[in-house]
């Protein structure tokens, strides 16, 4: 049996199926057995532990719902399937070549059944001619042989069609992930170039945006050198540190911002929050705003 998916595929693979709509264990290997049209069907103990791992990497959640444990995938899934989405089109490819091979493999099977069963008829129209008419033991032979010949093109037609739908799927797939990317990739140089064209206009603009935001006036914003010095003393040694950069600033910095957002967000969500933690958090984020300003303003 060739393998149907590479080492680590099948763990994204079920993020995609709970990106599209929460479900059951149960139902996620039911989705999988139409998606290779019944040529292969996960055992629960494949696909149940990699739910409880994904669980435990906080990339999926469930919910008891009579008495069935039902998967949901989370922000931060989602986050890691957008990451690999250029992965996760040539998974598709992947299950398409698998869907082929395990359909070559059935046609192999069933051309070597025909095989052997043509050997066991002549075996049998010759043994029994003595008892039977020669004539009628090769008729019934000659139609057991047609019956196993037409069995064997059909299952050939239905692995062939099966294969071509698989290919389409895993096409437009590529193409749909191709586009997303492109369309992501013009909007972060859209924003990145607005910033620019506002940085250069005025060096404070983004605290003076940033205290219109929080209802609290800008705060002035430091020198530049001072800005610099005080960056360097409050910034983490490590925060972030597993973003690699991507060769792209402007995609880098938009990384960097949903990685702050997405902290402040959880610590708030698990720990609560007051009006005046809210206060003083304006507070922070205004200051850190006209510090950002000063940092992509341009120097002399």
């Amino acid at each position: 049996m060739p393998p149907v998916f590479a080492h680590g595929r099948l763990r994204l693979y079920l993020l995609k199926l709970l990106d599209e709509a929460p479900r059951h264990g149960y139902e996620v290997i039911r989705l999988l057995e139409e998606r290779f049209q019944g040529l292969y069907a996960p055992s629960a103990g494949t696909v149940y532990p990699r739910l409880s791992k994904l669980e435990a990497e906080g990339l999926v959640t469930h919910a008891t719902e009579g008495g069935r444990k039902v998967y949901s995938i989370t922000e931060a899934g989602r986050a890691e399937l957008a990451d690999r989405s250029g992965e996760l089109a040539d998974l598709e490819l992947e299950i398409r070549d698998s869907v082929t091979e395990l359909a070559a493999e059935i046609r192999s099977d069933v051309r070597g059944a025909a095989g052997d069963l043509r050997r066991e008829l002549r075996a049998a129209a010759t043994a029994s001619a003595t008892q039977v008419g020669e004539e009628d033991s090769w008729k019934a032979a000659k139609e057991e042989l047609r019956k196993a010949r037409q069995e064997w093109k059909e299952q050939a037609r239905r692995a062939k069609d099966e294969s071509r739908r698989a290919r389409e799927e895993a096409q437009a797939a590529r193409r749909q992930a191709k586009e997303a990317q492109d369309r992501a990739r013009e909007e972060v140089q859209r924003i990145a170039g607005q910033l620019q064209e506002q940085f250069a206009r005025s060096g404070g603009v983004l605290g003076s945006l940033a205290g219109a935001w929080l209802g609290g006036p800008a705060p002035a914003p430091a020198p530049a050198a001072d800005a610099d010095a005080d960056a360097g003393a409050d910034r983490a040694p490590g925060w972030a540190a597993d973003l690699a950069p991507t060769g792209d600033p402007a995609r880098d910095l938009d990384r960097l911002l949903d990685r702050f957002r997405d902290e402040v967000r959880d610590a708030a969500r698990d720990r609560g929050v007051s009006a005046a933690q809210v206060a003083e958090a304006r507070d922070h984020l205004a200051a850190a705003a006209a510090r950002l300003g000063t940092t992509f303003a341009p120097r002399p």
